[in-house]
């Protein structure tokens, strides 16, 4: 457009358009009024169970067509042994990038990628997983290899290397971040570093872990007794109950399957403040906390709220220690839980060097002021609107829903888990929130963990607490051939 036709057109605008009318309509945000959130449905859904013990969920989702699914593991790399850390997650790995008996892995890799389809597993913290996506039109194709790589991976000794090897470069960098040093070493300081929530993947427990290790620790867990698959999209249900019973019945169940005990728990580091001292940064990273709780107790909804009113713009930690203070680049405070064992209440965030002990006592103050000063009629609107708010778009798609169904039967919660939350949020008063405050905050027991300069944090942490205790974060070199004679 040149000049001549930009000025036509400006004042085109002038003479049909009056801004004086656009800016007298405009309403102040508090002015602004929005529909109320939609109710939470959970999609139709069959559930049923194999004779070979496998408990099976299928869920209907005919918008597009493509069908995904899940297969849920009672596994997990907290019952690695000690001595093998990182085994879950390379055997994880290697069922897929090994291929399977019948398809090697360049093969699988090839019937896949024609197909514009995927087979994935893992191993992480609590249980294993094995998925597929494809489209409908490739559905028995594709769910033939996904059934291939869950009851028949090759586990070969070229893959094992590579997984292996991948792993030792995640070790070469793992002290390159400073907000991963401060989460890796908190846990440690919540769980202890030899508690299977907490303990890190070393080289010479890498060194340690041979194929026969893999297929050990695949043939203790792999059962369909031991499985919860799900499958949602474009399908007929009757028809994929029959390709599902086609292709698993005649797997065995392990009538001897003995899952280990929860590994026990208990606060490694119950006060005090620990340093990684890191002199090349200009910021400090602090993590404070105790061990907190399990989704399931009946004051979590509560907490949650609770966590709502420190957390997120307009929470007291943003307001307090971010916007009227200034010493926070970012701040949060969260009730953290755990399915089946205790996860944490953690507050921290990033400061500026020369701010660190003034940050870590407005945080320490934030954490007081909330079991003695009662929350406001707006801190709570506020808190338990952005608590819902987020709720629901986990619940957005089908697969989404399916999910938290198969992870409330995995860890025996109730169905209807996720309603009796959204209720009690709904319920929650002020009252409640100061309660849970006074009732489940520890202040005395906190644990505070500063990654930083040491010389450039001033006032010193010692003004704090007359020790700091360092973190050592050197990562221990791979054991050679002539160390271990």
């Amino acid at each position: 457009m040149g000049i001549l036709g930009l000025g036509v057109t400006l004042a085109f605008l002038a003479v049909n358009f009056d801004f004086s009318v656009a800016a007298t309509t405009a309403k102040h945000y508090t002015e602004l009024t929005f529909p109320s959130l939609p109710e939470i449905k959970v999609p139709a859904y069959t559930r049923f169970q194999l004779n070979n013990g496998m408990i099976v969920y299928l869920m209907e989702d005919r918008e597009l067509p493509l069908v995904s699914g899940s297969a849920t593991i009672r596994t997990g790399d907290r019952w690695e042994p000690a001595d093998k850390i990182g085994l879950a997650g390379i055997t994880g790995a290697v069922m897929r990038s090994g291929g399977t008996k019948k398809h090697p892995p360049d093969e699988l890799n090839q019937l896949l990628e024609e197909r514009a389809a995927s087979v994935e597993t893992s191993i992480g913290e609590v249980s294993g997983s094995a998925s597929f996506n494809c489209l409908t039109k490739d559905l028995p194709e594709v769910f033939s290899l996904f059934v291939e790589v869950l009851r028949e991976p090759a586990f070969p000794q070229d893959k094992l290397e590579l997984a292996k090897t991948k792993v030792k470069g995640d070790i070469s960098r793992r002290n390159d971040d400073p907000e991963d040093i401060a989460g890796r070493e908190f846990q440690k300081l919540m769980y202890g570093e030899k508690s299977p929530y907490a303990r890190t993947v070393e080289y010479a427990s890498v060194n340690n872990i041979s194929r026969a290790d893999l297929q050990s620790f695949y043939q203790q867990y792999f059962y369909p007794n031991n499985i919860i698959l799900g499958v949602v999209g474009d399908f007929d249900s009757k028809v994929m109950r029959q390709l599902i019973e086609s292709k698993f019945g005649d797997w065995q169940k392990n009538n001897q399957l003995k899952v280990p005990p929860l590994p026990e728990v208990s606060q490694a580091k119950t006060s005090g403040i620990f340093l990684v001292n890191q002199p090349q940064m200009t910021q400090s990273y602090v993590q404070i906390g105790h061990l907190g709780g399990l989704f399931n107790n009946p004051d979590y909804p509560a907490l949650d709220v609770m966590s709502g009113v420190l957390n997120g713009f307009g929470g007291r930690l943003f307001n307090q220690v971010r916007s009227r203070q200034g010493l926070a680049y970012s701040v949060y405070g969260a009730w953290s839980p755990r399915f089946d064992y205790p996860g944490v209440f953690v507050a921290g965030g990033q400061t500026r060097s020369d701010a660190t002990v003034p940050f870590i006592k407005a945080i320490l103050a934030e954490i007081k002021r909330i079991q003695t000063e009662p929350v406001t009629p707006e801190e709570l609107a506020l808190a338990k609107d952005s608590v819902l708010n987020s709720f629901v778009f986990n619940f957005q798609k089908p697969a989404q829903t399916l999910s938290r169904l198969i992870r409330y039967e995995y860890f025996g919660y109730p169905p209807d888990f996720l309603f009796r939350y959204q209720r009690n949020v709904e319920a929650t008063t002020a009252a409640d929130v100061q309660r849970v405050a006074q009732k489940y905050l520890q202040p005395e027991k906190l644990a505070t963990l500063v990654v930083g300069n040491a010389t450039a944090i001033q006032p010193p942490l010692t003004t704090l607490a007359a020790e700091v205790t360092n973190v050592d974060i050197t990562i221990p070199p791979p054991t050679t051939a002539a160390s271990k004679q």
